[in-house]
């Protein structure tokens, strides 16, 4: 056993070298390290090939059409300029005093739809507009929504991590989204506008070329905030309440049946995309094929996302078939730490190691799959754990902390001040969240 355990260790030691120092593309370094992981636990060498398509064919058989589709409809959000229709509400509703709530709040609503790093460029702008006309630090306003951005992005379906986790756990997808509503809304308004209040005194060093209107970017003639936020929000309100429906006993099987039809991610994110393109477009104007070419562009942005997911399925499925899974869960049991922290550990270890908290997830959740069946843990729970983990520590691996130090201009030791520790934070306050709902439902 103690063998196994070192194996895997290598091989994740491996993995995280080739894709950190080596800059190996994710896909290839996966592949790679799947093959030595085959040839180490001794697979026949007839059965390596079919386990490896195996892998690929089942992480991206349910979800290729649900990234590319959720890509889509984040692309419409962000072109029609609903994101900023958005937050321009939410600020012009709450006003100064509670600035910092509106902010984490649009940056966790504009979050579901857009992938992080399209939101990040759409909203950056937002923010240093904000900073002028309220005359308030930029670092203070921007950490909140960027919080929120973050958030969604490790807790919260269609998000490519936490769909992979529930497809990988046999999680619910709707009893996960919802809970992951409620641990990512406490997590914001702890990680966002509390931390928020200790960092008025950091400031750029100069001019941010973020400080620039976008040129792209919607300036005027922005759809209606109603419209906007109801576009934004429609695939998990069509998820969280066709998963509601389910528990209503009043309702006909045929008619659960049906809710259940249209709950189904493909389905809920088709509608979403049809709907978004005649609200957000031609309702307001805007040429069919002008929209098109915008979506069409977007599936550019998926085909990394894509590719790494079908690595990380291959190298999951070689643990399984070499035996290895098993032998972890039953060993990794006889560990004396509860199943959600041991799992937000592991994808805690693998961010800080490798910076990336996709793969991050992905690759701890190949790990304690075996042990969140043998010990009876709540799938969905471990899902947001390992996505709680998969977030803390972000530091000079992580393209999200250069693209924070560069846009706002900041110093290291001051990026590290206020984007490490948001993203620390939110990973702390993201499990305890967790355990906390784990214990309120292990009591019912």
């Amino acid at each position: 056993m103690v063998s196994t355990v070192l194996a895997v260790v290598i091989l994740i030691a491996v993995l995280i070298v080739l894709i950190s120092w080596g800059r190996v593309p994710p896909f290839v370094a996966f592949i790679a390290t799947s093959l030595l992981a085959a040839l180490c636990f001794g697979m026949p060498l007839r059965d390596i090939s079919r386990s490896l398509e195996r892998g690929v064919g089942d992480m991206l058989g349910g979800l290729a059409a649900i990234i590319c589709l959720g890509s889509m409809f984040g692309r419409t959000i962000a072109h029609s300029g609903a994101a900023r229709s958005i937050a321009n509400t939410l600020i012009g509703i709450v006003g100064i005093r509670f600035i910092l709530v509106a902010m984490a709040l649009t940056g966790l609503i504009v979050g579901i739809p857009l992938f992080y790093t399209v939101g990040f460029v759409v909203m950056v702008p937002l923010i240093f507009s904000v900073a002028t006309r309220t005359q308030l630090p930029v670092i203070y306003l921007g950490i909140p929504l960027l919080c929120g951005l973050s958030v969604a992005h490790g807790f919260l379906p269609p998000h490519p991590s936490p769909l992979a986790l529930i497809k990988v756990f046999g999680a619910d997808l709707g009893r996960t989204l919802i809970y992951g509503m409620i641990v990512g809304g406490v997590t914001v308004m702890i990680a966002g506008p509390l931390l928020a209040l200790t960092l008025k005194g950091i400031a750029p060093h100069g001019e941010s070329p973020a400080s620039k209107p976008d040129p792209d970017a919607p300036q005027e003639n922005l759809p209606g905030p109603l419209n906007s936020c109801f576009t934004a929000l429609l695939p998990v309100l069509l998820i969280a309440v066709t998963t509601a429906i389910a528990y209503v006993p009043q309702v006909s099987p045929r008619s659960k049946m049906f809710a259940a039809f249209i709950g189904e991610p493909t389905v809920a994110l088709m509608i979403s995309v049809i709907y978004a393109t005649f609200s957000l477009g031609i309702a307001r104007g805007v040429h069919f094929k002008t929209l098109m070419q915008a979506q069409g562009a977007s599936l550019q942005d998926v085909a990394g996302i894509l590719l790494t997911l079908a690595g990380a399925g291959a190298l999951k499925q070689v643990f399984i078939d070499g035996g290895v899974s098993a032998q972890l869960g039953a060993w990794l049991q006889t560990v004396p730490v509860q199943p959600l922290v041991l799992g937000w550990l592991i994808a805690g270890v693998i961010r800080i190691a490798l910076g990336s908290a996709t793969i991050a997830g992905l690759t701890a959740a190949g790990i304690m799959a075996p042990v969140t069946v043998a010990s009876g843990a709540d799938p969905s729970l471990m899902v947001l754990a390992i996505g709680a983990g998969s977030l803390i520590c972000s530091h000079v691996n992580d393209a999200g902390f250069w693209l924070f130090k560069e846009y706002f201009n900041l110093s290291l030791r001051d990026t590290f001040r206020s984007w490490t520790v948001m993203e620390s934070l939110a990973g702390v306050v993201g499990l305890l969240c967790v355990l906390a709902l784990n214990v309120l439902l292990s009591t019912r």
